[in-house]
């Protein structure tokens, strides 16, 4: 069975005639764009999974408010399920339609309301991308600081709904970090405002039980983020070493040294070699790893620091230590990385993207172990990630057009989030869960902590109507996978839905 799609789910949810719909919605939202021709479907049938195909029943696209609480008020009266989508940028499924819903498409809500300077906030809608919001604080001296890889194309909304980082999250925080209000719609069409633009709301933290909900809990029509002031100064040091696991290990001892950068990412010789031909960054590609280490603040400070880490890098067995002469070689290092997977693209026909987290002292022997799986299934690993908060981004290389080899990168990036829990890190850092992970949140989770994501789920989606299928395993799919023992032919908390 499929690890992104179980035939069953489509069985599970009450058969649809998709005219009976089309006509309905249309009757309630007459100047709302409603898509249902194949062809017009067909651009929507995967978010950034693109190996997953699914075309929807139909494709919804308001440019009002008043239309996404019509369409979610319809769907629920009409039974039928809704999957939200932002720009498609998303690397997990969660995006992935179903074939017996509608996709809610939010990318024309894409209006920077306000942006105060002096209360150092941004007031945006959904299908801002990433990177407007910066540029349109830019003037202020501000900027909106989690800078994902696709930040020029990713949706601010799809940022909320997975907890976006980017590889500047190790000082900054992720998205629930620098979020302070969401502006939110239920499936039943209600409105709800989470958070407030104060450094605290009242009553339980719902906007970050939100923030990384992956669009099964309500609609995002509004964010409120936070801006920063841009550092004074901001410098790149570039270490090469010999060894990966000396790099892994060098993580740990910067962080040690009381310092916290602004960005520490580091790349594997494949990764080097790839970003290199693409980007030409100047990476030394003889180098089995680099570490890049952004340093920013103060001036004064920033000098400091640089001579801090360059010392604990020369003691971690680093071979050569460059620093960026100045700010274009500075964007011209962080463009290698932030280019590093499509610049993999270049090297295999098909990659899988994966997404663990680790505790930064367990770097060495997950990379280690990462090898050892490579060697094992004869399949290439290039390992990128944002190493100072432990979030790994293996990439594995394969050829679709193989026989079983699809189904050989599935196996090799399951037992990587495997040997992630094994190590006492999570199966996902920034990219969600969606379908891709969905069998492995069996194995970091036992029966009553799954019991209580249903149950939350249940609490602001009753009919299980939003984006069902994604994020939370059921029970009977857990022990189909192994993970969980299964008492006389019963499963435990029988109220939960079988599919």
């Amino acid at each position: 069975m499929n690890i992104l799609y179980d035939e069953r789910l489509d069985g599970a949810l009450s058969k649809q005639d998709k005219t009976s719909v089309f006509e309905q919605l249309q009757k309630a939202l007459p100047d709302m764009t409603l898509l249902h021709r194949e062809e017009d479907l067909r651009p929507f049938e995967c978010d950034g999974l693109a190996a997953y195909r699914i075309l929807p029943m139909l494709v919804a696209m308001p440019n009002t408010l008043e239309q996404v609480e019509t369409l979610l008020r319809t769907c629920y009266e009409l039974g039928v399920p809704v999957v939200t989508r932002g720009a498609g940028t998303g690397l997990s499924g969660g995006a992935l339609p179903l074939e017996q819903g509608v996709l809610l498409v939010m990318s024309r809500f894409a209006k920077i309301l306000e942006v105060d300077p002096d209360a150092r906030i941004a007031r945006v809608q959904p299908g801002v991308r990433n990177l407007a919001i910066s540029e349109a604080a830019a003037p202020y001296g501000l900027y909106y600081a989690p800078d994902p890889s696709s930040q020029i194309a990713c949706s601010i909304g799809g940022n909320v709904a997975e907890n976006a980082g980017g590889v500047h999250c190790l000082k900054y925080g992720l998205t629930v970090h620098n979020v302070m209000r969401v502006e939110v719609v239920t499936i039943e069409g209600e409105r709800m405002t989470l958070g407030s633009e104060a450094f605290d709301a009242p009553g339980f933290d719902l906007m970050a039980l939100f923030t990384g909900s992956e669009g099964m809990l309500g609609v995002v029509t509004e964010i409120t983020v936070k801006l920063l002031p841009k550092p004074e100064s901001a410098k790149v040091l570039m270490a090469s070493f010999d060894d990966v696991e000396k790099a892994g290990k060098a993580v740990g001892d910067i962080i040690a040294a009381g310092i916290i950068p602004g960005g520490l990412e580091m790349m594997d010789n494949l990764a080097i070699r790839a970003a290199e031909d693409f980007i030409h960054a100047n990476y030394p590609v003889e180098a089995e790893a680099i570490l890049l280490c952004e340093l920013d603040g103060v001036e004064a400070d920033v000098d400091d620091d640089c001579q801090t880490v360059r010392r604990v890098l020369e003691a971690a067995g680093a071979t050569d230590i460059a620093q960026a002469r100045d700010d274009a070689e500075r964007a011209k290092f962080w463009a290698g990385r932030k280019n590093a997977f499509p610049a993999v693209g270049r090297m295999s026909p098909d990659y899988y993207c994966m997404d663990g987290t680790i505790p930064r002292r367990e770097l060495p022997r997950v990379l280690k172990g990462i090898a050892d799986l490579s060697e094992q299934y004869g399949l290439r690993v290039a390992n990128v990630f944002h190493a100072g908060d432990g979030n790994m981004h293996p990439l594995i290389l394969f050829d679709a057009n193989r026989e079983g080899e699809l189904e050989l990168a599935e196996t090799v990036g399951g037992k990587i989030l495997e040997l992630c829990v094994e190590a006492g890190g999570s199966i996902t850092g920034e990219h969600g869960v969606g379908r891709e992970k969905i069998n492995q949140m069996c194995a970091q989770f036992q029966p009553d902590e799954l019991t209580t994501f249903h149950a939350v789920k249940a609490a602001f989606d009753t009919r299980r109507l939003l984006n069902p299928g994604k994020n939370i395993p059921t029970l009977q799919r857990c022990a189909e996978f192994g993970a969980m023992h299964v008492h006389n032919n019963e499963l435990p908390h029988p109220e939960l839905p079988r599919f």
